[in-house]
């Protein structure tokens, strides 16, 4: 990168691992894992020595609000949004991240998206001054996990569960929207999704295609494309009400900002030859059994990568992006090779015309359990940008380097002088080895998001 380049440069934002998501009936919070409620002021202090520009930041509606028309305890939250203002960074304010809204308004009933929006009301008016919010982070990924594989409350695996779901969890972004810019008409949606994509084997192409179509429902059902022209519009007149369709027909809230999450494991590439996956990889469709597997761990035959995903989002919305996900489960120099060539294939869209405004260092307290898919309480930790084991956020070198970046935007950090492991013929685990020897192939720790 030369001095040229300066102005393609994106921002970095910011943001913390906040998951609070619902298991049979018990509540996981990564915040709680985490300690940063009780180093509210400590933490955000550290954040803003990065030189970050702005942060996504939990504003918890299960967490605040547990129980119905309770008196909410907003000093925590004063605290926080106060010194990130005080410290210029803007917030990002998100209320429900993989979770599932209390229990007198969870999201497999009507009543999400009604609560949903009381609750967005409230937080705007106190905090008239917040620009942008998430109200649902992930709403297609949540929606999943939770309706079609099972793992999180209400734990269902079927088709109509899984549409009713995510489309009250539209309905409720449609509602907490408006609400919010009845007090603030300025507010803007940063509205968040994993970018996913999924290849396979010439037999397994029309699941692939299938599961390309829906990577884009946050997006399409937003902008008001989820009609009788949709690729999956007959999927859901077949599992969705009538009246949540034509709501959101009727009612389109383009996000200002695709936030755009990519990890190691959004990519996936699908196999009907079991044999040579280990049995974990398996799944079915009701019509074939196959491998579901990172596609990084194959040698494909066609484009890949975040520069492709970013292109192809920019191409189907020609809205404003930002990388509101970045980050890898890993030794430090990967960790910092992930975020920087990441940066650098930003960088280069930027320089295509491509409106990519920021990339975000995600999970800066690390995070809990997701080797679990957040089943489980607790779980195995994995820092970030800090790593809170002592009980302290203490900066990593993915801390060090993005300071830098913050204060000199071309600065090359000498672990960028080589691969990645996401680049190196290693890792193709899936190819030449008997089933055996697959069990116990050893993977890297990296976010388990799309199974």
């Amino acid at each position: 990168m030369d001095k040229r380049s300066i102005n393609y440069t994106p921002e970095v934002w910011g943001g913390i691992e906040c998951s609070y998501n619902r298991v049979q009936s018990r509540y996981f919070d990564q915040l709680a894992y985490s300690g940063h409620y009780d180093r509210i002021e400590d933490d955000i202090e550290k954040f803003s020595q990065l030189g970050i520009k702005a942060m996504r930041y939990p504003v918890i509606w299960e967490r605040l609000c547990p129980t119905q028309n309770a008196t909410i305890d907003w000093s925590a939250t004063d605290r926080a949004l106060k010194l990130l203002r005080e410290k210029n960074i803007e917030p990002i304010v998100g209320f429900v991240h993989h979770g599932s809204g209390p229990k007198y308004a969870n999201f497999a009933t009507a009543k999400f998206a009604s609560g949903l929006e009381q609750f967005a009301r409230q937080v705007s008016q106190r905090y008239p001054w917040v620009k942008y919010y998430t109200p649902v982070n992930e709403p297609l990924t949540t929606a999943r996990f939770a309706g079609l594989y099972g793992l999180w409350h209400p734990h269902k695996r079927n088709d109509k569960a899984f549409v009713s779901i995510l489309l009250n969890e539209m309905k409720a972004i449609v509602l907490a929207m408006r609400a919010i810019r009845e007090i603030n008409p300025e507010a803007r949606l940063v509205q968040t999704e994993d970018l996913a994509k999924i290849y396979s084997t010439p037999f397994m192409a029309y699941q692939a295609k299938f599961e390309n179509s829906r990577r884009w429902l946050t997006y399409d059902i937003l902008c008001g494309r989820l009609n009788d022209r949709h690729p999956l519009w007959r999927y859901f007149s077949k599992y969705a009400a009538q009246d949540d369709l034509a709501f959101l027909q009727q009612n389109p809230c383009p996000p200002d900002i695709l936030g755009l999450d990519y990890y190691a494991t959004s990519e996936r590439y699908l196999d009907e030859n079991l044999a040579r996956y280990p049995a974990h990889t398996h799944g079915h469709n009701h019509r074939h059994k196959y491998a579901d597997v990172e596609a990084v761990r194959i040698r494909l035959n066609e484009p890949s990568g975040i520069k492709v995903l970013l292109e192809e989002a920019w191409e189907r919305y020609k809205l404003p992006m930002v990388l509101t996900e970045v980050h890898i489960n890993c030794d430090y120099d990967n960790q910092v090779r992930w975020f920087g060539q990441i940066r650098n294939a930003c960088s280069e869209l930027l320089q295509q015309g491509v409106n990519i405004k920021a990339l975000t260092t995600w999970a800066m307290l690390g995070s809990y359990g997701w080797n679990r898919l957040l089943t489980e309480a607790g779980g195995l930790y994995e820092s970030g940008a800090f790593d809170v084991s002592s009980g302290v956020a203490v900066g990593t070198p993915l801390a060090d380097y993005i300071q830098r970046l913050t204060v000199d935007p071309l600065f090359i950090h000498p672990a960028m002088q080589e691969d990645g492991w996401w680049q190196q013929d290693e890792r193709f685990i899936f190819e030449y080895r008997e089933p055996e020897i697959l069990e116990e192939a050893a993977i890297p720790g990296m976010k388990e998001d799309c199974i």
